[in-house]
């Protein structure tokens, strides 16, 4: 379960990186306006906001099972018809698509391994997920630019390469068990035992599932008096995580040559290898140091770095990469936790609409920040874009001072139960 659930997470990552160093090529090629370049590198983030809320609703009724083997059908569709594009338009349909599927990734994977996963390595093996992540954005970065050199393969063939890694992983996931916890929330408690005795841990984890309630969710529980603050808090700070990553991550090359950095695969992949550092160490240390640690400081420190950048305008190359490599490490850390957080704050009959709103509000920013960058930088220049970045930090991280609860060592039914720090 583990490794099918971090595959389709590296498949997420790939796909975003892998369109990074071809992007050039595309543009000559199809004629395309920085406009279009824009809303190309940022369909699969608005498919993800279409099909994670969808993908959350339908695995919070109908199972998480079925739609785990959905998504990545429709993935493996999508990613076979990028061999055969020959207009902007269907590029655009085809990454929108990819993008649905991706959604609905996020909102039924990340409940179903929070569903399985003992309170005692639960932050350790949601992390895992964001670790391959970051090392799917470097492989398909890595991947993109290796078959761009020397003698450049066709870009289409470049950007097909996912559906290799999207066949592997749907036949992988036939014979998964279904959540007994979503099996329990549905009255269904016979199949439920079944399954928890033969994959839960110990004797306690299956004396608090049945000690949940069996009761329908619906998707206006997220905004009731209740579970209004999670939702806000979840949404709101995995949304100011993403927006600045996505941005300078997937242009990389342009916004270290603004600086007079050196761009190509060391300036593409080397902010990578520092953000899956970042992860690495939060996995690491995450169920025992707790979740608040890396989540509020290091968004604190992120909005002075991203100050220090867009403020010292004759700043030397050497202080700006170092800048862009703390901001890297300490984005990475951060971002660990919107692994984390939806599976647990969330409880069993809204985990997948609530996981599934909270990725669609950050994919919003995700986009945003994708589209936006190349227009900012070209419009206002990139020292304005970093305050506009710093702003958007600073926000996340007062609402996670006041908000963020800390869920280490918890039950499911605790964390989900209560909402302070």
């Amino acid at each position: 379960m583990i490794a099918v659930l971090t595959g389709g997470m590296l498949l997420d990552g790939y796909i975003l990186g892998v369109i990074g160093p071809v992007t050039a090529v595309m543009k000559a090629e199809m004629g395309m306006t920085t406009v279009d370049m824009g809303l190309i590198a940022s369909a699969a983030l608005f498919g993800i906001l279409i099909g994670s809320p969808l993908g959350g609703w339908a695995g919070d009724k109908f199972g998480r099972k079925p739609l785990f083997m959905i998504d990545m059908g429709l993935f493996v569709l999508a990613s076979a018809m990028q061999f055969f594009i020959d207009s902007v338009t269907m590029l655009f349909a085809v990454r929108l698509l990819m993008g649905v599927a991706i959604g609905a990734e996020y909102s039924v994977g990340w409940p179903l391994m929070s569903e399985f996963a003992p309170a005692r390595l639960r932050g350790r093996l949601m992390g895992v997920t964001i670790l391959a992540w970051y090392g799917g954005f470097m492989i398909g970065y890595t991947v993109g630019y290796l078959l761009n050199l020397p003698e450049p393969m066709p870009w289409r063939i470049i950007i097909g390469t996912s559906t290799f890694i999207s066949v592997i992983l749907f036949f992988v996931r036939i014979g998964l068990p279904e959540s007994p916890r979503w099996l329990w929330s549905k009255g269904r408690k016979d199949e439920a035992r079944v399954i928890a005795r033969k994959y839960l841990e110990s004797a306690e984890e299956m004396a608090d599932i049945e000690s949940a309630e069996v009761r329908q969710g619906r998707f206006a529980d997220l905004f009731s008096v209740k579970y209004w603050r999670m939702t806000a808090f979840v949404s709101w700070f995995w949304f100011c995580n993403v927006l600045p990553y996505f941005a300078i991550a997937t242009f990389a090359d342009s916004v270290l040559e603004q600086y007079g950095l050196n761009g190509g695969l060391a300036g593409g992949v080397g902010l990578s290898m520092v953000a899956v550092a970042g992860v690495a160490v939060t996995v690491a240390l995450i169920d025992k140091a707790g979740r608040r640690l890396f989540t509020v400081p290091p968004q604190w420190i992120t909005t002075v770095v991203f100050l220090v950048i867009g403020l010292w305008s004759g700043a030397p190359s050497a202080v700006v990469l170092g800048l862009f490599l703390i901001f890297s490490f300490l984005n990475a850390m951060n971002g660990t936790l919107t692994s984390i957080y939806p599976g647990e704050v969330f409880p069993t009959e809204v985990r997948g609409v609530g996981t599934g709103f909270a990725a669609a509000v950050s994919r919003v920013g995700a986009g945003l920040g994708t589209f936006l960058l190349p227009i900012g930088v070209e419009k206002f220049g990139v020292s304005t874009t970093m305050l506009v970045a710093a702003a958007v930090v600073f926000s996340g991280a007062l609402v996670s001072q006041l908000w963020a609860p800390e869920t280490k060592g918890k039950s499911l039914s605790e964390t989900a139960a209560g909402f302070s720090h």
